[in-house]
């Protein structure tokens, strides 16, 4: 069985300091099950590319009884040692276990940066779920091209082969692409080589941790990774949902952390910012609007009693919190024209989706901060390039206010969970990319008592897009 990685662009040598393996010697490495081989097929200063090679012994694999199944002719006759399978998931992890961590010792930015990568995966067994393979991976991002054959060409009328030679490529992580491929080859593939215990729960999070818990596939993910034991499955799941409520919950109140006021202000920043919204979307005209990342409904509920607005979808990653949105909204009571006016959705900024298009207006308040920064061209993309909203109104935190909090050290964040938080420059030399980019006009506005040397404290952009 055999997987290449490719880094493309400039220095692409570089591909062996994040492997930790030298480009120019081929390595052995002995497995539990047979050998691994790593080496370079190709080595220049715009393309490279690092094949990894299993040898297995299906005598020793009987023998054994890794992999066995059936018992009988099955031990001895199978395809265990040609496709992409948990074989080649566990050795991705014994032979690249410090790119999987993001490591690099010699050049670790270059670790943490977005890379031109692409990825063949060689007879990945699918068995009849072709067009599975684009429900899960072109969520995360990939290009995918399938290259398929005929199970024998001497015999056409045998059909199709069950297996096929993928290839993903994207602008990413190393250690992203290494994690994905680890935890999603034995979802096709389904036949663990060894025994499963509930070690397996953890292992499977560390490795989707970051992607796995926002995937529109990732109940099927996980079912088809446990190879349908339930059991596992299931309680996989609730750790997911779990560890979604505790982050949502301190996600909340932006104007609850750890963190105090400069001076008490009369109107919480909180309000001040909503109405700023309201007033944005109404402003543009918008009869329906779309509340991307609604939390709770605080916007939603505002834009509700408005007559002007005629229809809004509140959308948030996290079923539990869409529950207390619900809950907060009173919409078991709710008066029926108001109920016939909202929609509540689950769905995630990162991937396509048929229900966000064909708003007036999309709002995205205090939520981009939450994100990693590399998954931003996704929402981007998702948000200003497929469901094109007329308007969008974007609020962030300014990180150069943040020097008026006294509790906040030099550099620290407004919130533990933000990612990231942009200077003035910084943010609107975002909003000038989404105005190259995806052809909007965008209006900035000031939120929050301004500083004359740090600007406010939320920033706000109102994105037009060009008739």
């Amino acid at each position: 069985m055999l997987l290449t990685i490719t880094m493309k662009g400039t220095n692409t040598q570089e591909l062996g300091y994040l492997l930790h393996k030298n480009p120019y010697r081929a390595q052995c490495f002995d497995l539990s099950f047979g050998k691994a081989y790593v080496f370079y097929t190709e080595v220049t200063d715009i393309r490279t590319t690092a094949a990894l090679l299993l040898e297995l012994n299906p005598i020793d694999l009987a023998r054994g009884k890794l992999g066995s199944k059936d018992g009988g002719l099955f031990d001895y006759v199978n395809d265990r040692p040609y496709v992409s399978s948990s074989f080649m998931s566990t050795a991705i992890n014994r032979v690249f276990s410090t790119a999987m961590n993001g490591k690099c010792t010699k050049r670790q930015e270059l670790a943490d940066s977005l890379l031109d990568l692409e990825a063949t995966i060689y007879n990945l067994p699918v068995r009849g779920d072709k067009e599975l393979v684009k429900e899960i991976f072109e969520p995360l991002g990939y290009n995918i091209t399938v290259r398929e054959s005929v199970l024998d060409e001497q015999f056409p009328e045998w059909g199709e082969s069950s297996y096929i030679d993928l290839t993903i490529s994207s602008r990413i992580k190393l250690s992203d692409m290494l994690n994905h491929i680890y935890v999603l080859i034995p979802v096709f593939d389904k036949q663990k080589h060894y025994y499963m215990s509930e070690d397996e729960i953890d292992k499977l999070l560390k490795h989707g941790e970051g992607w796995l818990s926002e995937h529109p596939k990732k109940n099927t993910i996980i079912r088809r990774y446990f190879d349908m034991k339930r059991s596992y499955a299931n309680k996989t799941i609730a750790r997911l949902l779990e560890a979604e409520s505790e982050t949502e919950e301190t996600e909340q109140n932006e104007e609850t952390p750890e963190i105090s006021e400069p001076e008490q202000k009369r109107i919480p920043l909180n309000t001040q910012r909503m109405e700023a919204v309201k007033n944005a979307v109404l402003e543009s005209g918008a009869v329906s609007v779309l509340d991307i990342g609604c939390g709770e409904g605080k916007l939603t509920s505002i834009l509700l009693r408005e007559t002007q607005i005629k229809r809004i979808t509140a959308a948030d990653v996290s079923v539990s919190v869409l529950e207390k949105a619900k809950q907060k909204l009173n919409f078991d009571r709710m008066q029926p024209y108001l109920k016939d006016k909202l929609t509540l959705i689950q769905a995630s900024l990162m991937y396509k989706d048929k229900r966000f298009e064909g708003f007036d207006a999309a709002c995205v308040v205090e939520v981009i901060e939450h994100m990693d920064e590399g998954r931003i061209p996704l929402f981007e993309k998702v948000l200003f390039g497929c469901a094109k909203p007329k308007t969008v109104i974007v609020t962030t935190p300014n990180k150069e206010y943040n020097d008026n909090y006294p509790t906040l050290e030099n550099g620290t964040l407004r919130h533990k969970d933000h990612r990231f938080e942009w200077t003035r420059e910084e943010f609107r030399n975002w909003c000038g990319h989404i105005c190259k980019e995806f052809g909007y006009t965008v209006n900035y506005q000031n939120i929050g008592e301004t500083d004359e040397k740090c600007g406010s404290p939320t920033q706000m952009g109102v994105f037009t897009i060009c008739v």
